[in-house]
């Protein structure tokens, strides 16, 4: 019997329980977490709801460091022309550019120092995003343009930040000792599948639609974490990928090109620290109005959703395709070795006061890593000249 709801059920919630049905009554949950995000028009990054912003008054969900401080495009920017010279490039890729700060950020900060950019690249699967930094950066053109995807062949910079914790996971779960993929089935379904999952959470369409709820169910699975999680206790984690192979694919049209670096900023840990025993819920979380919960069933489609990255699994396939890793460390340090003291030094209070969150412990300091890579023959690069971790991967 189909699982599918009246056709009534409209949106999000009734294009995923259609995409259940048709995989037989059972979603993997990063065919679940793709929708959720991407679906054309519906899922949270392709619809013309505000992401970004300072406070939830605004309307956002979150803050990033562009929209937090100008200071950070303007320090990441001086690794930037380091790395366009190191490589004999003239172009710089972003991914998901958000709302533009970031390339404004930098675009200027380049232009003040000197260095030839001869285009600024974003690529962003948002539609209603694009439109924003297009207004945004309508002072910067021609140089700005904008793709789909990337080229066969690319040579360049690139950079991202807060992307690879967007990119869809697999989640496994050990249940008594034996591994499972959970994934997402329809809520009245749940009883078909063995064994039951372990909760239930259900989605109450807005007023006028149809109840469509979803459920955990898990599947018995040959899929591992890359390490072996100590212990019997029950372990609920994430694998990645979609992550990896888009660090093998950009590695790949990086040596078609040639030259070329990518430095990539987001919260995550090494391996060793991401799968230990204690961490045995996972890092998957929701982001919306500023605030943080762990159900990514409900409210679908009006919430980011995310997990840490794994930058040993970065490192590691970024390496077996033909890339340097440059370095991996945290925010601050990286920021500071890329001069922002200097900059700060510069400011008023109110702009140094927004600066120090992005170096503090507490806040964004300590949790944002960065890593760097890029082609044989860039040579040391300045935000990774104290304070390296790579040995920690």
């Amino acid at each position: 019997m189909p699982t599918t709801p009246p056709a009534t059920a409209p949106g999000l919630p009734g294009l995923i329980t259609q995409a259940i049905d048709a995989a037989g009554g059972w979603l993997p949950f990063d065919h679940f977490m793709q929708l959720a995000l991407y679906a054309p028009g519906l899922g949270y990054y392709a619809n013309a709801s505000r992401k970004f912003g300072a406070l939830p008054a605004s309307g956002s969900d979150f803050i990033t460091a562009p929209e937090l401080s100008p200071l950070f495009g303007q320090a990441l920017a001086e690794q930037i022309a380091d790395s366009l010279a190191a490589t004999g490039t003239d172009e710089v890729w972003e991914f998901g550019a958000g709302s533009g700060a970031l390339a404004e950020q930098i675009i200027s900060a380049l232009d003040a120092r000197g260095t030839r950019l001869r285009r600024y690249t974003i690529v962003d699967v948002s539609g209603a995003l694009r439109q924003r930094q297009q207004q945004r950066l309508a002072t910067c053109a021609p140089r700005v343009a904008w793709a789909d995807a990337l080229p066969d062949a690319l040579r360049g910079v690139v950079i991202g930040n807060e992307v690879l914790d967007a990119m869809p996971v697999t989640l496994l779960a050990r249940i008594g000792g034996k591994w499972h993929e959970r994934g997402v089935a329809v809520a009245s379904a749940v009883p078909r599948f063995s064994p039951l999952p372990t909760e239930a959470r259900v989605f109450q369409g807005d007023a006028g639609m149809a109840p469509c709820g979803f459920a955990w169910a898990d599947r018995p699975t040959d899929l591992r974490p890359p390490v072996e999680i100590e212990g019997q206790h029950d372990y609920l984690t994430e694998i990645h990928p979609q992550q990896r192979a888009f660090i093998v694919t950009l590695a790949e049209k990086l040596a078609r090109g040639g030259a070329g670096a990518a430095f990539f900023i987001d919260y995550g840990f090494p391996e060793a620290e991401y799968y230990h025993p204690q961490r045995h819920a996972g890092t998957l979380v929701c982001h919306r109005a500023h605030q943080v919960d762990d159900d990514p069933l409900r409210d679908v489609g009006l919430k980011d959703i995310t997990a840490h990255v794994d930058f040993t699994d970065v490192a590691v396939a970024a390496q077996d395709a033909g890339l340097e890793v440059l370095g991996y460390t945290s925010q601050a340090r990286f920021l500071l070795n890329c001069g922002i003291a200097e900059r700060m030094e510069q400011a008023d209070l109110p702009a140094r006061a927004n600066a120090m969150k992005l170096l503090a412990e507490h806040e964004m300091g300590e949790l944002f890593k960065v890593i760097g890579l890029a082609t044989p023959g860039h040579g040391p690069a300045r935000g990774f000249a104290a304070g390296d971790r790579t040995h920690r991967l």
